[in-house]
């Protein structure tokens, strides 16, 4: 049997805002329960009431978590397992930036990426592989970046940390298909969500175009489609836009130094 979205059980991290929610909005329509998880409350009940409204069968779980705490993780996947919830879909979308040089970033905001962006990802997964290959045929989408391809300047810590993910992803993509579980990495580029206002160290706003050319920006309601769609199709690896796709896959066999300059508009010459 292959996976399917229909009356399925979905977690979903990082829930409260963006690809999250825009993750919870699109498969609402047919799935029977929604578990998402979030820091911000009011933003889950906000969104949570908005789905309720348009679907009032649906069951929504909401769960107020710091996933950078591992207690936090643990209780999250032991609450799982006491409602006997049959999981069969889990997002990995949680995670945070650090725009600027590694020197001078805190190192309080450097560790919570390490522990959400890598921690939380590999705890999860490990915590709740199990549950999913009972409820096979099922799903593990793992939320990474084409900054996973490549180091990036002024990015250093998160670049890694989704060259982590993404090394991550296809092993396990490897491992737990012949168990009935698909894995697949999600690598979108730009995207205009709140992200780069909460990496951002500076007080003004950041204009997306400064940070990527515009054929590159993707939106959130077709990085999530794509995705979906990437899942079923059982793919590794998805970068939601076609045109990105191909440059990021010409860029691979490069020197870094070409990408930083064909991907960067504003980047010095």
């Amino acid at each position: 049997m292959n996976f399917s979205f229909n009356h399925s059980c979905v977690l979903i991290t990082g829930a409260s805002s963006g690809l999250g929610a825009e993750f919870a909005r699109q498969l609402a329509s047919s799935v029977s329960t929604l578990i998402l998880v979030a820091r911000r409350k009011e933003r889950l009940e906000e969104l949570a009431h908005l789905l309720h409204e348009r679907y009032p069968n649906l069951q929504i779980h909401l769960k107020i978590s710091d996933l950078t705490f591992p207690e936090e993780r643990e209780r999250l996947a032991a609450w799982i397992e006491e409602e006997k919830l049959p999981l069969n879909l889990v997002i990995n979308n949680a995670g945070m930036g650090n725009l600027g040089n590694f020197y001078d970033a805190s190192w309080k905001r450097t560790q919570e990426i390490l522990d959400l962006n890598i921690g939380a990802l590999t705890h999860l997964t490990h915590l709740l592989l199990p549950t999913l290959r009972q409820q096979a045929p099922s799903a593990l989408l793992q939320v990474g970046s084409i900054s996973g391809f490549f180091p990036i300047e002024g990015h250093a810590v998160y670049a890694a940390s989704k060259a982590y993910v993404q090394s991550f992803t296809q092993a396990l993509h490897l491992e737990e298909g012949k168990h009935g579980v698909c894995v697949t990495l999600l690598a979108p580029g730009t995207v205009p969500t709140e992200f780069f206002k909460s990496a951002s160290r500076l007080k003004e706003p950041i204009s997306l175009t400064t940070r990527s050319r515009a054929c590159f920006i993707t939106s959130p309601e077709k990085v999530v489609s794509v995705a979906l769609e990437a899942l079923l199709q059982k793919r590794v690896i998805v970068i939601p836009n076609k045109l990105l796709s191909i440059v990021i896959n010409f860029l691979r066999f490069t020197p870094v130094f070409l990408f930083q300059r064909f991907f960067l508009p504003n980047k010095k010459r």
